[in-house]
């Protein structure tokens, strides 16, 4: 008997800083994390190219993205919420 286990996509929260690209939009995703060692906590940032079919994103707007299947090589998150 197979069992597959289904994992919920990851979702994230950002702003859009590109537009620049047919449905793609790049967001700015940043988060809190505790340094192992001196237990500062820091701010860190990533960037993730997400599809965006209807073109609505612009700059600035604060978007969250959800994990899907692969729309090209760099290009794995899709727009769920615009805000």
């Amino acid at each position: 008997m197979d069992q597959t286990i289904k994992k919920t996509p990851k979702k994230l929260r950002g702003s859009v800083v590109s537009d620049k690209m047919d449905k793609t939009i790049v967001v700015l995703v940043d988060r809190f994390v505790k340094h192992p060692k001196y237990g500062k906590y820091q701010k860190v940032s990533k960037k993730y190219k997400a599809h965006d079919a209807e073109n609505k994103c612009k700059i600035g707007d604060k978007v969250t993205i959800e994990e899907c299947k692969p729309f090209s090589k760099d290009k794995s998150f899709q727009v769920i919420v615009t805000e």
